[in-house]
């Protein structure tokens, strides 16, 4: 099991057991982990051009534990970028998230390694990287086809360009 899994199956517990037995809340928690974070500009840049995204950052064990959960909706042109802090092998789930993703997975060198597309609501079903991924990018399900996104394709933001060099 990944870090990556173990801290969203942690927070995954805690919010699952913390009405039981009459604990925090998720009304309770700090409103770094309930609001949604600051966005900054990412393109992906494909065969059909450059295409612009609004992205929230998750660099933080709480904030990629959460991810998009509870989210009921999420626009076209939003996301969420993972960085994973370093290159390796990563899972994710869709557990507590409503709304269905594309999750691409992207390596050290901003390249994508793979994409599942499409990703079923509430599934505890892992969906991992095929090859070693940095970062991992989240957008509404659809995405990825609309733009003709493939493996060898470019992402780009400031994270990702200061470890891939450009």
């Amino acid at each position: 099991m990944t870090a990556q899994i173990s801290s969203r199956f942690l927070l995954a517990l805690h919010l699952s057991l913390a009405p039981a037995l009459g604990a925090v809340t998720l009304l309770g928690w700090p409103a770094s982990v309930m609001a949604e974070a600051e966005t900054s500009p990412l393109v992906v840049e494909t065969a059909g051009g450059r295409h612009s995204y609004s992205v929230e950052l998750a660099r933080t064990t709480v904030e990629r534990a959460r991810g998009l959960m509870y989210r009921k909706s999420l626009p076209e042109d939003r996301g969420m970028l993972f960085d994973m802090e370093r290159a390796g092998p990563t899972s994710f789930w869709m557990r507590n998230t409503f709304v269905s993703l594309d999750i691409i997975f992207i390596g050290a060198d901003g390249r994508v390694l793979n994409v599942a597309r499409a990703t079923t609501p509430l599934s505890d079903d892992s969906v991992t990287s095929e090859g070693d991924a940095r970062f991992v990018l989240e957008l509404v399900a659809g995405q990825a086809d609309s733009i003709g996104l493939k493996p060898g394709d470019r992402v780009r933001h400031p994270l990702i360009d200061a470890v891939a060099g450009g």
